[in-house]
Formats: C-alpha cells, structure tokens, sequence
C-alpha cells in the first residue's frame, strides 16, 4: 500500500491517498474500485498512515462504501479522541476529479476505474449513531470534518 501525502494542502490541511486498495476484488465494486483520500488540519502524518493501514488491512473485506464506518479500535494519535472513520465523498476534491478515473492503457480491452473515497476522523459515539441512524442524519449535524480535536458532534 502506498500513501501519498500532501503538507498543507489545500491550506492548512494535511491531504492523504492511498494506492493500492483498488487492486484488490470486492463484489460491492461493480463500478470502479476505491482508493482514499483523507483531509485533515493537522501536521501528524500518522492520520495519513492511519488511512493507509486500513486501506491494507481491510482491501478485499471492507466495501469503504459511502456510510461505511470502521472502528480504527483506539486512538488514531494521542492528541485527538477519535477512533473511527467514516467513507464519503472526499473533502477537497470536485466530483469530476473523484469518480470514475479511467486509468486504464488506451487501446486494451475493458477499462480499469477508480473512484476516490474521502476517510472522515470521527468520534465512536458518532461511529455508533451513523450506524443507527444513517450517514445523512450525522452529515447535517453541526460538526467540522477535518477537525480532528472537535467534540462529538452527536
């Protein structure tokens, strides 16, 4: 697994990408194969390897589906309370930019695609209420996503 990741970028956040988990089988992946893209204020490089550690752990399991969430099982680092993430568009990507990425060789037969999903730090009470409730109900809840030391926002 390989973890790209970008400084401050945008400004003031720190920008993941895996590569890899797309080469993997799933059968949820009918109409492109996940990579993921995390985006989070802070400068610990650890989120990105965090993101890039579960992409290896759980590629061929976890379907990283919008509404997917996955109990990291601790603290992701010691400075922020959150242990688990949750799959939806990425932060700071347009559409256009995330879903369905021919990266296919022009000329083959069949098309290799890759729709890029956005990891969201968030609380286990939070984990717990998308679970029960759904993905939307949490999304219009008052809550910063790549506020990685906010307070639960539910």
């Amino acid at each position: 697994m390989t973890e790209i990741v970008y400084d401050d970028l945008p400004d003031g956040l720190l920008t993941a990408l895996t590569y890899g988990l797309s080469l993997a089988e799933h059968p949820d992946w009918q109409h492109g194969s996940p990579e993921l893209c995390l985006s989070v204020n802070s400068t610990n490089v650890i989120w990105a390897h965090a993101v890039g550690y579960l992409a290896e752990q759980l590629r061929g399991t976890c379907p990283f589906s919008y509404g997917s969430t996955i109990d990291f099982g601790e603290r992701i680092v010691p400075e922020s309370e959150v242990t688990a993430f949750c799959v939806f568009a990425p932060l700071v990507l347009d559409r256009d930019d995330y879903l369905g990425i021919d990266v296919g060789i022009p000329g083959l037969a069949g098309h290799d695609v890759i729709n890029i999903q956005g990891m969201y730090p968030i609380h286990e009470v939070e984990r717990q209420f998308i679970n029960e409730q759904g993905l939307e109900a949490f999304w219009k809840s008052d809550w910063e996503p790549a506020d990685v030391l906010r307070r639960p926002a539910v």
